[in-house]
């Protein structure tokens, strides 16, 4: 099998492009950034508003900063604009709420996490990166608990790294990523696609075999695992995972890519299988 030397495959490089903002569940307390006692109730208020009606939540939030601005109205435009899928106005809005938040070490950082976030998503992975260094700097770190929140962090700073073709420095970001948020099978796909790329096929296999486990039914999860298997000459195995992998997301570049290494393990177990990339 044929892999291009840097960069992500196009249809694993979708699961490292637009995802929303993690803002919602830590706002909502799911994850370890902002513990549900401190929440600002008109934030929660605007942000449930703006993931049912993200122009409302707009209107909203942009009444709020006219009314009385600061670091928690910043957020909710920023939440907002995330919502409709207004990436560098997300991302301009939470700059400008961790600019707001002065010597709230906690706010700050969190807003520059979530600036990074929307960066990536927005195609901008240089000034995600930036503001991803703001919010792991000195003194933010510490703002960060040890956690979900702050490994959720290293995992954007590894897809930003990624994107601007820094492997060994992803590597030591989802390294940390790995460390802090085991739970979450983005991470170990993340890192199993670069030990791939990095040609590190054992952590590979051991990283994919974890993404494995804790998301089975992902179909990004399903088709790496099959190409890992097609470097490694497992060819049986990497058959099921494509196989897998189409069902999983039909009319979708993944199943696609799964129906195209699929059709060509069929010619020959001996010829090479070339991702999308490499032709």
């Amino acid at each position: 099998m044929l892999i291009a030397g840097s960069g992500l495959d196009p249809v694993t490089e979708s699961v490292m492009g637009p995802r929303k903002p993690p803002a919602e569940r830590r706002i909502k307390g799911r994850g370890a950034a902002q513990a549900p006692s401190s929440i600002d109730p008109e934030l929660e208020t605007c942000v449930d508003l703006a993931g049912r009606d993200s122009a409302a939540g707009i209107t909203r939030a942009q009444a709020w900063i006219a009314r009385s601005d600061g670091p928690a109205a910043r957020q909710c435009l920023g939440f907002a604009q995330a919502e409709a899928r207004h990436w560098p106005e997300a991302m301009a809005a939470f700059n400008a709420g961790a600019q707001m938040a002065g010597s709230d070490a906690a706010t700050a950082a969190r807003l520059w996490a979530q600036a990074g976030n929307a960066g990536l998503a927005g195609g901008d992975p240089a000034a995600a990166l930036a503001a991803l260094d703001k919010a792991l700097a000195g003194g933010m770190a510490g703002a960060l608990p040890d956690g979900l929140a702050k490994g959720e962090v290293y995992l954007d700073r590894a897809r930003a790294r990624v994107a601007m073709k820094d492997e060994p420095g992803a590597r030591a970001d989802l390294d940390m990523a790995l460390k802090l948020a085991p739970q979450d099978p983005l991470g170990w796909l993340l890192s199993a696609t670069l030990a791939r790329r990095m040609n590190d096929l054992a952590l590979a296999r051991q990283h994919i075999a974890q993404a494995v486990i804790l998301a089975s039914d992902d179909a990004a999860v399903a088709l790496e695992q099959g190409v890992i298997a097609a470097l490694s000459g497992e060819d049986r195995d990497a058959s099921a995972a494509f196989s897998r992998a189409r069902s999983l997301a039909p009319g979708t570049p993944v199943a696609s890519a799964a129906s195209t290494y699929l059709a060509q393990l069929g010619e020959s177990a001996t010829s090479p299988v070339k991702t999308p990339q490499s032709r």
